[in-house]
């Protein structure tokens, strides 16, 4: 089994700051961030205990692959990818909220229509949709950023009334929202895939709003397969999805649900090199490209070499 990175602890000069997320070891600079992709995985909104070989390869380099793709029609945070598992950027002033952004009724959205909701987020939706059915037009409803908890449903106007963002640069994350996600649902659709919906964050630096964290990724966005999407829809049958879904089945198959008092089972190195096959897998269908590992002798090492070089 090839090396996987559970999780760094470097120590670099400059260094003003560190925070550990589910998936990414952030180092924190004066003016930038350099950001380890490591092989975490979490379910649940539980880290699981076996880190997963490559997969944070996969997650930095189709980040890395769309945020080049856009940055052109919405600027971004990112001045370097040293490492395959590293993007170093520029350190903005996060807004405190995410942009999810919804072209079908699918996931949460689907959830709370069924629960006989007509309105997410202070958007209206029409009466008659079924599961996975395409959205009239793509709509924005928006999350708080928790730092604790889970992040919640907000509207744009309390977003507004609260203060949360100003009018004028919450005008501008909705063109950029729709910008990004009209330019991923065209990508995605030359590789036979429907960009389902997904979510933005952006921030500050200085007095621009860039584009930050990752965008596009299996764990950030929803794919269905377009090929077979209307007929699987006509017959009322759930769609192929390219997600990580099938971790969490896993996982419930083993008696987890993230749920008070269940423990994480024990994943054989079958099934996690199962799991590094099928994110390598994903790579490839969303890139187009073929994935070509990153067999590094000491990665650990490489990775902390990469960020000193750069910063």
């Amino acid at each position: 089994m090839s090396t996987a990175i559970k999780e760094t602890h470097f120590q670099f000069p400059g260094q003003v700051g560190f925070y550990k997320g589910k998936v990414r070891d952030v180092y924190i600079f004066e003016d930038k961030l350099a950001v380890v992709a490591s092989d975490r995985i979490s379910a649940f909104d539980v880290v699981l205990p076996r880190a997963i070989p490559h997969k944070g390869q996969v997650l930095n380099q189709i980040a890395a692959k769309f945020l080049q793709a856009t940055a052109a029609i919405v600027p971004n945070w990112v001045t370097a990818v040293p490492h395959p598992q590293v993007t170093i950027g520029k350190k903005c002033e996060p807004f405190k909220v995410e942009m999810v952004i919804r072209g079908y009724l699918a996931g949460h959205a689907a959830r709370e229509y069924k629960a006989g909701k007509r309105t997410l987020c202070g958007v209206p939706l029409p009466e008659g949709l079924k599961e996975n059915d395409k959205l009239p037009h793509p709509i924005i409803t928006p999350t708080t950023k928790a730092s604790e908890g889970h992040d919640e449903d907000i509207s744009k106007e309390d977003i507004l009334a609260k203060g949360i963002v100003s009018p004028e640069d919450y005008a501008i994350l909705e063109k950029y929202t729709h910008a990004l996600y009209e330019k991923g649902s065209k990508m995605a659709l030359e590789k036979g895939l429907i960009l389902v919906d997904t979510k933005y964050e952006f921030g500050k630096f200085g007095n621009e709003i860039l584009l930050i964290d990752e965008i596009h990724t299996p764990d950030s966005s929803r794919y269905f397969y377009a090929e077979g999407y209307e007929a699987l829809q006509a017959a009322g049958l759930p769609q192929k999805q390219l997600s990580k879904e099938f971790v969490r089945q896993w996982l419930i198959q083993n008696g987890f649900q993230g749920k008070e008092g269940q423990t994480v089972p024990d994943m054989p190195d079958e099934f996690v090199n199962e799991i590094s096959e099928r994110y390598i897998e994903l790579y490839e269908k969303i890139t187009g490209e073929k994935f070509v590992k990153a067999e590094i002798v000491d990665l650990e090492k490489s990775i902390e070499t990469a960020i000193l070089n750069h910063i």
